[in-house]
This record gives C-alpha cells, sequence and structure tokens, in this order.
C-alpha cells in the first residue's frame, strides 16, 4: 500500500522528502540512511538526497514502506 505523502511545492529534495514522510528524524541522518537503504525513485535505486521528487513519483524504501508524492491541486 502507498502512503500519500502531500507536498505544498512543485516538488521536494529526496532528504526533505524522507523527514517529511517520517522515516528520519533530522537532515543530518538523510547521508547515512541512503548509504544503508536502498531506496528507489520510480523503480530506479537513488542515492542522492537533492533529487528532485514530483508529484505522482513513487519512493520504495526496503523495510520502511512504500510512498507516493502528492500536491494539492
Amino acid at each position: 500500500m502507498n502512503e500519500k505523502i502531500l507536498i505544498h511545492t512543485d516538488y521536494i529534495p529526496l532528504g526533505q522528502f524522507l523527514k517529511l514522510a517520517n522515516v528520519i528524524d533530522s537532515g543530518g541522518m538523510v547521508k547515512i540512511f541512503l548509504a544503508e537503504y536502498p531506496v528507489y525513485v520510480n523503480g530506479e535505486l537513488e542515492n542522492r538526497r537533492g533529487r528532485k521528487l514530483y508529484p505522482g513519483d513513487n519512493i520504495e524504501i526496503d523495510e520502511v514502506g512504500t510512498f507516493q508524492v502528492t500536491k494539492r491541486d
């Protein structure tokens, strides 16, 4: 099941998304988290914390869950 994460901007960097989705507690944990857990954006492995995520993007994190970026119209 996808958990929908609502953003209020055109895009959100992966690092900020992880914090918004309550996957990590602080921005300082992003680099370590991405080194230890495979994160897939639309089925492709991603390890750049600055990767821009747009509404409709799907994020899968092993042992954590699946998320979808959404935006209020």
